[in-house]
């Protein structure tokens, strides 16, 4: 014999996880956009700072490193109005050492994970390069 008030347990149960469920798989997919900006961003940097500490003479403007590290972010849909390059060693005679630090504003998807988590929104992450003329 079936008892009657289980009848929609099932249903409840579902809609009361479900909201918790998309937070996880929302947090997971951004997350992982975090980590590939992230990464992204640090490899341009790398090849801005690579382009600087490998020509020359003459060498690379701060400039045309800037420009190298922003091209780099062409088709990989990381904004470019996001990201800011800024190369320190550049204009010295002989440098032996290039940085070039790179700040990237990350602009999450879903606007309600950061006031879940408590994170400020636009997520500022700064990476840096440095290449050494060996």
């Amino acid at each position: 014999m079936r008892k009657l008030n289980e009848r929609g347990a099932a249903a409840t149960e579902f809609a009361l996880l479900l909201p918790v469920f998309l937070m996880i798989l929302f947090g997971i997919i951004e997350f992982g956009m975090i980590m590939y900006g992230r990464e992204v961003v640090t490899n341009a940097a790398r090849e801005g700072a690579r382009a600087g500490i490998v020509q020359g003479p003459p060498k690379r403007t701060s400039g045309q490193i800037t420009t190298i590290a922003n091209s780099y972010l062409t088709g990989t849909g990381i904004n470019q109005a996001d990201v800011t390059f800024t190369p320190a060693g550049v204009g010295l005679a002989n440098p032996n050492t290039l940085t070039v630090t790179a700040v990237y504003n990350y602009r999450f998807l879903i606007p309600y994970i950061p006031n879940v988590l408590g994170i400020s929104n636009p997520l500022v992450i700064t990476t840096q390069a440095v290449m050494r003329h060996e």
